[in-house]
């Protein structure tokens, strides 16, 4: 995984960097928004770009603002020392993925930078087990020839599961997989969700497992 740091304060590029690297990824550090901009122009720049909000001269805000503008999807964790409200709606409106407030657990950075790069990672368009089958590209699920209604949110968590068949996956990792940061989002409604995918599947010849104080794995109901 390749990641662009653009970040200011030298002391604290080179200790993100450091960290970033000894879990296995590359890091170009940039120290402020025009040499961020001017990378950022490149198609393959990077897998994920984490931005400082205040950089010299050309802002974070301004950097993910041209970024968008251009029409380019990277994924993009916004860092700031500004914990208001306003900064955060204003991050998410101007095109940032996620965001994070200083000071902040590296580890929480690491799995955020990983969240963001899964999310982006190319996807087959067609996901298809036992009779169920989703078109990514259409978001449309049918069980043979009948087609399924789904929620925003059941088709994500739908999407999500069939994405790791056979492989048990925790409500957090769903919420933090589905969902777009800052929403209130509990355990307890991605029990909703699984019960009600559940229900609109039942004859789609697949099973949702409860793996309990684990979380949940989707198989083929022949597995089951």
């Amino acid at each position: 995984m390749h990641v662009i740091l653009v970040e200011d304060d030298a002391v604290l590029a080179d200790g993100l960097a450091r960290v970033l690297q000894g879990h296995g990824m590359a890091v170009d550090v940039l120290r402020n928004g025009s040499e961020a901009d001017l990378a950022l122009q490149r198609p393959d720049a990077a897998d994920v770009a984490v931005l400082d909000i205040g950089l010299p001269g050309i802002d974070g805000f301004e950097v993910v603002r041209r970024l968008r503008a251009r029409g380019s999807q990277l994924p993009v964790l916004l860092l700031t020392a500004r914990d208001a409200v306003e900064d955060r709606v204003r991050g998410l409106e101007t095109g940032a993925d996620d965001y994070l407030v200083k000071p902040f657990a590296t580890p929480e950075l690491v799995a955020r930078v990983r969240a963001l790069a899964r999310r982006n990672a190319p996807k087959p368009s067609v996901l298809a087990i036992g009779d169920l089958v989703l078109d990514t590209g259409a978001k449309r699920a049918r069980v043979r020839d009948k087609v399924i209604d789904l929620s925003v949110r059941e088709w994500a968590v739908l999407e999500y599961l069939l994405q790791h068949v056979s492989r048990v996956v925790s409500k957090q990792q769903i919420i933090d997989a589905i969902l777009p940061w800052g929403e209130d989002v509990t355990p307890n409604a991605v029990e909703v969700y699984i019960s009600r995918v559940r229900q609109k599947t039942a004859d789609a010849g697949i099973t949702i497992k409860t793996i309990r104080g684990f979380g949940y794995m989707l198989e083929p109901a022949s597995h089951a």
